[in-house]
């Protein structure tokens, strides 16, 4: 089967970017022809991971590139008479590639597959500046509850309208979490399926020893709550003085993480390991006796979680969207919620301080991700998918109500 996977960027940082490049080589070992068409904003120049590119940019010039992007449109063009696949899978389109490639896909078998919120939020995030969760459809009123600039509004309405219109190209959406679906469904978006992101299987980590070592994996952003986290640390420190804290990652707020690290008196308790690649990450977290992840923003899946979960960690997570699905509270670790700094500090300490509570949630956490997170799940999953898409000459599209 000849498979066209279709994404924004083709980099090794972002959950979804991850997923989708781990899937062409899944489907690549099960000897399909998969392809990967995506803009070369953020790769590296000359290293690229994707099979085709375009022109892609993270400048300003990206609000209107959001809008019409013609060099994704005539790349693909071109791609799509060259490669003829039997069926193309587009996973993150919106922020660089633009609705204008809709256009092309209504000729084509096609399936949207959504990682994030970016088909009903401008932003992709569903949140609003004040962490609060977002209950609104996209209009005027992310302009009055300060998401978006004025200057930003016309070009990023129009972007979302040209979705709407052309939405239709794809003839099956699929949403990688319960939470997503909800969401989607609230909006007018009706996924016929739920997938669940697919990680490979890794080795279980060795035997838990001391110092009670705490883990976090990913950007460092306002959203994923890291501020929360170092209140809760400096909590815990103080039941368990031995425990340290390993950050894995990069990002806008590094300096103010910095300082808020010295401000909380945990300089000699926190490790910045910057961004390093996945077997050196591994080979850090190996020890870690729980994971964070205090994100404030509603996380679609949570692939940080269960790649803790695989490696065999016990997890602490906020009680939101596809975390509360993929984390069993009280089994294979816990589930706080956001932004509450004082239960999170308290389900940490109870790790922290016992290592055969530890060793028992990460052994049930690893035995969850084995039978639930695999990758060849996920991959024989959307194989099945392409097939009735392939066999079905009139494939139903997905059905929605737009306003």
């Amino acid at each position: 089967m000849k498979v066209l996977l279709v994404n924004d960027y083709a980099i090794t940082k972002g959950g979804a970017n991850i997923d989708l490049l781990a899937l062409r080589d899944w489907l690549r070992q099960r000897g399909h022809d998969a392809r990967l068409f995506a803009t070369y904003a953020r790769s590296d120049r000359g290293c690229t991971l994707a099979d085709y590119e375009c022109f892609g940019t993270t400048s300003r010039f990206r609000t209107l590139l959001q809008k019409a992007n013609p060099w994704a449109f005539w790349v693909l063009h071109r791609v799509l008479g060259e490669f003829r696949p039997d069926v193309v899978h587009v996973r993150m389109f919106l922020g660089q590639l633009s609705p204008l490639i809709l256009l092309l896909l209504k000729h084509w078998p096609s399936l949207y597959h959504i990682d994030i919120y970016e088909a009903i939020c401008p932003l992709a995030t569903k949140m609003l500046p004040d962490r609060n969760r977002c209950q609104y459809s996209a209009g005027m009123v992310c302009y009055r509850k300060r998401c978006l600039p004025l200057r930003a509004m016309l070009p990023q309405m129009l972007r979302m309208k040209l979705w709407q219109r052309w939405h239709e190209a794809f003839r099956l959406i699929v949403a990688n979490s319960e939470a997503v679906r909800s969401r989607l469904v609230a909006e007018g978006i009706r996924p016929a399926e739920v997938i669940w992101n697919g990680i490979p299987i890794q080795p279980s980590r060795p035997p838990l020893s001391f110092p009670p070592t705490v883990a976090f994996a990913g950007r460092l952003v306002q959203e994923k709550g890291l501020d929360v986290l170092m209140k809760a640390f400096a909590k815990a420190v103080r039941q368990v003085p031995e425990a340290r804290l390993l950050l894995a990652g990069e990002g806008p707020q590094s300096k103010l993480l910095n300082g808020l690290i010295s401000n909380l008196g945990l300089s000699a308790k926190v490790f910045m390991l910057g961004h390093i690649p996945r077997p050196e990450l591994e080979q850090h977290f190996a020890p870690a006796w729980v994971q964070a992840i205090p994100s404030i923003r509603e996380e679609t899946f949570g692939l940080v979680a269960a790649e803790a979960m695989m490696r065999g960690t016990a997890v602490v997570a906020s009680s939101s969207g596809g975390l509360t699905e993929i984390v069993q509270n009280g089994q294979t670790g816990f589930l706080v919620p956001p932004g509450d700094i004082n239960l999170l500090a308290e389900a940490l300490i109870r790790i922290l301080k016992d290592r055969d509570l530890a060793e028992q949630m990460g052994k049930s956490a690893r035995e969850f991700a084995l039978r639930h997170f695999a990758g060849e799940i996920s991959v024989e999953k959307f194989i099945a998918l392409y097939q009735n898409l392939c066999n079905s000459k009139f494939s139903p599209r997905s059905k929605r109500t737009l306003s």
